[in-house]
């Protein structure tokens, strides 16, 4: 399963970036004592401004006051999801059928975890990709994380 925040913590976070006019892509959460990191990935069709990641930043960290959805000290980053953008839901796999995306699996498949495919379909769950010229079919629950590869053009 794709390493992600919370559901609870998602469900708070995915009405405020929305209702302020953004995509939200997804957040993670980091656990490391005192450095433990809350990272709001947003996204909109013309990019993201650094002022818009402060008006998220705003809103998410009033709602965490109140809410209090985590315990102990952490800090909050808001950003674009970037070049190399995180795919957190099948939504996002189907999104981008036809480019290539890092994986790192949760249990190896042909004895490798890590990997770079290109994305063919996404059926009933089933990620269907081509592994450096060959068909192969990765179990959703089975991708811990992936990153679409940068295209430069």
């Amino acid at each position: 399963m794709i390493r992600q925040a919370s559901t609870k913590l998602l469900k708070l976070l995915k009405p405020i970036a929305e209702g302020l006019g953004y995509e939200f892509v997804g957040a993670e959460y980091l656990s490391q004592g005192k450095h433990s990191v809350l990272r709001v990935f947003i996204d909109k069709p013309e990019g993201i401004a650094v002022e818009d990641c402060e008006v998220v930043s705003r809103q998410v960290s009033s709602m965490l006051d109140v809410e209090d959805p985590i315990s102990g000290v952490y800090s909050l980053e808001v950003s674009s999801p970037g070049m190399d953008r995180p795919l957190f839901c099948p939504e996002h796999f189907e999104r981008f059928i036809g480019r290539d995306v890092k994986l790192l699996l949760s249990t190896p498949l042909n004895n490798r975890r890590k990997m770079t495919v290109r994305l063919k379909q996404m059926i009933d769950g089933i990620v269907h990709a081509e592994l450096e010229g060959e068909a192969i079919e990765i179990d959703f629950e089975n991708i811990e994380k992936a990153h679409l590869v940068p295209v430069f053009d």
